[in-house]
Formats: C-alpha cells, structure tokens, sequence
C-alpha cells in the first residue's frame, strides 16, 4: 500500500487575503463611477436633454448610459476621471446641444477605464486561487459591481436627505459625480500596491506571453469560442444583472411612480440581502460546476420576469392594477397615425392626435392600448366610461400649442384621478416586504449568473491570451446586450403602452443563452490554468 502523502489542500493564505480585498475595493470604486448615470438617468433626462419630448429625452438618457457600455470592449487605459467632469458640466439650458454631445464623449471615456479593468481584476484574482476554490475567490471581484451599484445608491440617498429632494434636482445631483475625484485616487494607490501574478511572472520568464494577444486570439478556433461564450454566456448574464437591478430601479421610479428616495432605499435593501450570495454561488460553483449555475439563472429569469415585475407592480402601486383592471385605458384613433416615438436625432415632431394622446400617458405612467379606429378620425382616450378627444398639432402656434396642450391634459387628469390612476405611488400602500422580496429575487438570479462567471470564464482560455479572450465576449455581452437594455425595453414599453412589454428583450437573450451554452459550451472548473 502506498504511503506517499496525499497533497496538501491549499490555504487561504495572508497573500490571497490581499489581493481578494485590493482588487474588489478598487474595482466597487469604478463600479461605483460607472453606476452614478445610470442611477441618476431620470435627472440626467431634465438637465441635459431638454431640448425634445420628454419620451425621447428619457431614452436618449438611457442610451447615454449605454453609450459608456458600448465602449467597454475596447477601453483599457482611461481612468475615471470623466466621471469628476461630469459633476462640474454645464447642462442644456446653460450651452444647448453642447451639453449632450460632451456628456456623451465623458461617458464614453467612463467605458473605456472599465473596459480595461474587469478582465484584468478577474484574471489576477483566479491565477492566485487554489485551483479547487476558484470560484469562490473570484466571487468576490463578482461582488464589486453591485457593491459599487449599492454605493452610489447611499450616497445619492445622503445628499438628497442632507439637501432636499429640490435642491438636489436643481444641483444637488453632481455633488455624487465629484465626490468620485476622492474614491479615483484611492483606486489609483490601490492598484499601485499590487505585484503581478506569479503565473503572469512565470510565463513571461518562460516566454509564454503572447505578443499580439487581440490577433493571436482569433486564431485557432479562439474566434468561434469566444462567440459561443458571447452568446452562451455572457449575453444572458448581461441581461439578467441590468434586468434585475438597473431596469428594476427604472421600473420603480418611473413606471411605478415610486418616489425616488423609496425606490433607492428599496433598492439597496434587495442588494444588501442578495450581495452574500454572490459568495454562496461561487463557492457552490467549485462543487457542481460553474455553467450549471449561470443557465439556471437565466432560464429561471426567463421564466418569472414577467410575473415578478407584475407582483412588483402589485406591491409596489396596487392603485395601477386596481384602475387598470376597472378602467383601462384605451386609444381609439387611426393606426397609420400613431408613430413609435423615438427619435435619435431629435428632429421629427409627433404632431398627430395619436401621437399626443399616447404621449400624455406614457408622461403619466398610465398603460394602455391602442384600438384601431377609421381613417382619418381624431384619436380619444377612453379612461373606464369617459372619453377624452386629442388634438392634430401641426400647424399650431406656439400659445395655440399651449392651450390646447393645457385643456387636453387637465380633461386627460381629471379622468385619469376619477378612475383611480395614481400620479404617484402612495406610499402607504407600498407594501414595503413584498416589494423588497420581488425585488431580492430579482438579485439572487444576478448573483446566480454573475457569482460563478469570472471563474467560468478564465478557465476557458490558454494563459497567454486570456486577458484579452475572456475580457472581449465579456465586455460585448455586458456592454452591448445588457447596456443597452434600459433604453430598449423603456422603448418598447413607450412604444406599446404595455408596462411588462419592455421584458420580452431580456427574456429572449436569456433564452438564447440557456439554449447556446447548454449545446455548445462545456463545464471547465478542473482544468489546469497555467497552460
């Protein structure tokens, strides 16, 4: 019989310890650049893009902030030093267009700092794990980006309680933008104190490293992994983590019409209970496998979105089900007039009474449909037994636009009051532990996807192009899939009057995630990664 010594499992040793902590605290700090916008979107739409309907406005704030995660595949030098500018940029009213374009050029230079750091954070984090702890270890990088979520949460929360809800519309807001100077430099000494990893010092000595690692990477079947891991990966866990935080927060605040110190309070209490398991996922991960986890999340995402959202709606506003259910909404006017309102330049006009009477209840967070009436009739809402006429506004002067606008909109409101359509969420009927529970399960299917990913995806790929490989169908999936996210489903759901319709774009993605990785992608947590 044998007597050689079995290997010594390894430790959690001081060293690991402090590269865990190093990497994550660095890593929420950016997070946290990066999730201001997004936070703040609703502010963003009044100051900076004034200049069009508020329907448009919205979506171009929404895309605004995708435009940051748009970039995330190609960044990798900039700091988030633009995040401190736009704290101190001028808004539409002050320099017109400027504003806009500047504010998109500083989000833009947010997605390239982040670009380059999630690969790279990963990356170091998993080549020091014990290679029977991998996921747990990287679990904690995993953390970062809600924790980074759950800051910028506190700190909007402190300056609208310290300034009021007024002044921090008016110029509150950017106090947030610039405290991120302070957390930019604590970020900076962070990474300074760092030493590479030793399997990036041992494949530099052995002459391992890849001196082309974007070309090198799409060479050798790398390019077809590296799709498979966009679609059967990455793509799916992009829309659940914006579905489940960013676009429930949107949901609350402005669907809802949840106040917005509720919405963030509600908010950070679903990812204070969702945050420890990200641990419990990636620890579980080491056990059963990582691609398991991540397909289960998304497949269970697909699955409840829609009765979750709908149960958000039930706990959150039950005045909205309620008129909903006794007196819906309902537009009666000529489909060819009605337009999808969204326009990326700014120039058209929605000037048809379609178009008016379905932006005015998109404007009041009111759902409804559209009933097909004969050419050339003139659009009314039916609110229950009332109904109410549009108006044709092209051609109108500048008061006769007001005017008509004022009468419309004060006969719209008062049948929308009379059928119990709230302009705002009670907040005594907010039913504070059903929300807080929808809105947990929503995180627990984020931490699901996102808690073992870091790991599944290191694994994946050869030492010497590993960086770049992983980092690439990560950032498109993210960044393209799930950054733009808000602004579609905010569009469909503007477009559709439907609150839940906006959900069919996550679910999709999700599903095609369950469908490409559970054929195509193959479970990796034993192999050997310093080959």
């Amino acid at each position: 019989m044998s007597t050689t010594p079995a290997p010594a499992k390894a430790q959690l040793t001081q060293g690991h310890k402090k590269v865990i902590f190093a990497s994550s605290l660095g890593t929420v700090f950016e997070w946290y650049d990066f999730f201001l916008y997004g936070s703040l979107a609703a502010i963003i739409a009044k100051q900076f893009f004034s200049g069009v309907n508020e329907t448009t406005g919205m979506i171009f704030a929404l895309l605004a902030f995708a435009a940051g995660f748009f970039v995330r595949p190609f960044g990798a030098a900039f700091f988030g030093i633009s995040t401190f500018l736009v704290g101190v940029l001028p808004n539409y009213a002050s320099i017109g267009f400027a504003a806009p374009v500047i504010l998109i050029i500083l989000r833009l230079a947010q997605g390239l700092a982040m670009g380059g750091e999630y690969g790279g954070a990963a990356t170091y984090v998993a080549e020091h794990a014990p290679a029977d702890k991998r996921g747990l270890y990287t679990s904690f990088i995993q953390c970062t980006a809600t924790l980074g979520l759950f800051m910028s949460l506190l700190i909007i929360l402190a300056c609208r309680y310290f300034l009021g809800n007024e002044a921090f519309e008016a110029w509150g807001w950017r106090i947030p933008f610039l405290v991120s100077i302070v957390l930019l430099g604590i970020s900076v000494w962070i990474r300074l104190q760092l030493s590479e990893s030793p399997l990036f010092q041992q494949m530099k000595a052995e002459g391992k490293g890849s001196k082309t690692p974007f070309r090198d990477s799409l060479k050798d079947g790398n390019l077809k992994l590296m799709l498979l891991v966009l679609l059967g990966a990455a793509a799916g866990q992009a829309v659940v983590w914006y579905g489940g935080q960013f676009y429930a927060l949107f949901f609350l605040s402005s669907m809802l019409k949840v106040d917005a110190t509720t919405s963030y309070l509600l908010i950070a209490a679903a990812l204070a209970l969702g945050v420890p398991f990200f641990i419990f996922f990636g620890w579980l991960s080491d056990r059963i496998g990582r691609k398991k986890i991540i397909l289960a999340g998304c497949l269970l995402a697909a699955i409840t979105y829609i009765p979750i959202f709908k149960g958000l709606t039930h706990f959150a506003n039950p005045a909205i089900e309620e008129a909903r259910t006794n007196s819906p909404a309902l537009v009666n006017a000529d489909p060819n007039t009605c337009s999808f309102q969204f326009d990326p330049v700014g120039l058209r006009k929605f000037t048809s009474s379609c178009d008016v009477a379905t932006a005015a209840l998109t404007k009041a967070g009111v759902p409804y449909d559209v009933k097909p009436a004969p050419a050339g009739t003139l659009a009314t809402v039916n609110v229950g037994n009332t109904a109410v006429t549009s108006y044709e506004a092209a051609g109108l002067t500048k008061d006769e636009l007001k005017a008509k606008g004022d009468a419309f909109g004060g006969e719209l409101k008062g049948a929308l009051t009379a059928a119990g359509y709230p302009a705002k969420a009670d907040g005594a009927r907010i039913n504070i532990p059903g929300t807080i529970f929808m809105l947990w399960l929503l995180v627990l299917y984020v931490t699901m996807v996102y808690g073992p990913i870091a790991a599944y995806l290191v694994e994946l790929f050869p030492t010497r192009i590993r960086y770049t490989s992983m980092s690439l169908p990560y950032h498109i999936g993210n960044g393209w899939f799930g950054g733009f996210l808000p602004a579609i489903s905010f569009a469909l759901v503007a477009g559709t009057g439907n609150l839940y319709y906006g959900l069919w774009y996550p679910i999709i993605i999700a599903l095609m995630t369950v469908v490409v990785g559970g054929l195509f992608l193959h479970e990796t947590k034993d192999v050997d990664i310093t080959k």
